[in-house]
């Protein structure tokens, strides 16, 4: 079920993507006079073609399900002897400069217009996430320097209003990309309203692909340690735990939330814990020795050794539902592509420079597994995720890579300034280094995605 699910949700959100993309190529180029030829929805041969329209326009499946392409009348690829002056006129390189900028970049326009209307859609209808509630930071946490507080709610980042934990996780980003201070306001019950400055030093050492907010110690608020249902024979039930305990200290330390204790478990395989728990009211102690079982490390490629008591926690996130009025909605989705885009291009040029790891560049693989992932979630989370992944389209057929659209603009653009256009000798010799490019781009991010499953 789950292999079906993740299949669907990849379907859907390439197969859209792609269709959205080039129906942004086909529309413009319909609208300057250019005479399309055919529509494809996918590479390489055509498996099922119909002909519509007055042109008899080819729209057409094929055979590799990676990106798409519309062709066009055009003299570099088809033979135009004996074709008839009104089409001629409509041939693609026989109209002037700014109409084919138009027809090129009308692709990751669409993109980029189609993850506006997503987000804007999201906001409008109300997400439901956890609440911007910070756990107890860690004690040598730059949040716990600055005097955070475990139950503090962030109210704004920055001077810039914060709603739920998703605003505040990307506020968090953004400043350390930027290499900024990060002023937190915040409202500490029974308290009022805290102020606290994380400086951007405490950043520095903090690698991108790590999860930064909690590097820094804003890590969410999680529910207590509540105790559900006990497996026979395991540690928790040996142990004399019972469901309903609330567990209050490991050795001695007191335990916040279910994160904490699970991280004490995890860390004492084999190794006798003295658990103190609420029942009915009154602390009890308790001897649990978690059993040592081999599992895969989240930052491991092979096993490691952790404890396990084989028991349920239950309990809830606090969660809030965000939403916006129409323009407000425009507005809010506007500045998350415009954001997204620019944190994308600085990761990329810190990747350049060797600040960031090219472990980081992921292919169809990763991205069919977080769209299987995020359809499980819900609706919301897998139209955040189309969303995403339409901007880093739109995103990369920009870059100035001859084969992508952004190096077809980058012709045009030379084409402006000096007043003729590019020859096809450097056009061509341009246009293998962009595939021989492309090409290891792509075997990078499959080889990346790989790389992760073993």
């Amino acid at each position: 079920m789950d292999a079906l699910r993740t299949i669907l949700a990849t379907i859907v959100c390439l197969g859209s993507l792609i269709v959205i993309h080039e129906l942004g190529h086909y529309l413009v180029a319909r609208w300057c006079g250019v005479k399309v030829l055919r529509f494809s929805v996918g590479m390489g041969r055509v498996v099922w073609m119909r002909r519509f329209g007055k042109d008899q326009t080819e729209w057409a499946l094929s055979a590799i399900p990676l990106g798409g392409y519309v062709k066009m009348l055009d003299a570099r690829e088809t033979e135009l002897a004996g074709l008839p002056p009104q089409d001629l006129a409509r041939e693609f390189t026989r109209q002037n400069v700014w109409k084919r900028i138009a027809i090129v970049a009308a692709g990751p326009l669409a993109n980029f217009l189609l993850a506006i209307a997503l987000y804007a859609g999201l906001y409008m209808s109300g997400v439901r996430e956890p609440a911007a509630r910070l756990a107890e930071p860690a004690a040598a946490s730059a949040a716990a320097a600055a005097g955070l507080q475990r139950g503090d709610q962030v109210k704004t980042v920055n001077g810039e209003a914060v709603q739920g934990w998703s605003e505040l996780r990307w506020a968090i980003i953004q400043a350390a990309i930027h290499k900024e201070d990060l002023r937190i306001e915040a409202e500490r019950p029974g308290y009022g309203v805290v102020r606290a400055t994380l400086p951007a030093a405490a950043a520095a050492g903090i690698k991108l692909e790590d999860d930064v907010p909690s590097a820094l110690g804003l890590d969410l608020m999680r529910p207590p340690a509540v105790i559900g249902r006990t497996e026979e024979g395991g540690a928790a039930r040996r142990g004399g735990m019972l469901k309903g305990d609330v567990v209050l200290a490991v050795d001695g330390q007191a335990v916040n939330d279910a994160r904490a204790f699970l991280r004490e478990v995890q860390r004492a395989p084999g190794r006798t814990l003295a658990v103190t728990v609420q029942r009915d009211g009154k602390p009890v102690q308790l001897s649990i020795t978690p059993e040592a079982v081999e599992d895969k490390g989240a930052n491991s490629k092979g096993l490691v050794t952790v404890g396990k008591i084989k028991a349920e926690l239950v309990g809830a996130v606090d969660t809030i539902v965000v939403h916006y009025g129409p323009l407000e909605a425009g507005a809010k989705a506007v500045r998350q592509v415009a954001e997204t885009c620019s944190m994308t291009l600085r990761i990329l040029g810190r990747m350049i420079v060797g600040e960031v790891s090219l472990k980081n560049i992921t292919g169809p693989i990763t991205i069919a597994e977080y769209a299987g992932e995020t359809a499980k979630m819900g609706a919301e989370s897998f139209i955040a995720f189309v969303a995403f992944i339409s901007v880093s389209l739109g995103l990369m057929n920009l870059l100035p890579i001859p084969v992508l659209d952004g190096g077809h603009l980058l012709y045009y653009s030379l084409e402006v300034l000096t007043g003729r256009p590019v020859s096809e000798r450097i056009a061509d010799l341009a246009q293998r280094i962009g595939l021989g490019l492309l090409v290891s781009l792509m075997a990078l991010a499959i080889f990346n995605d790989l790389a992760r499953k073993l």
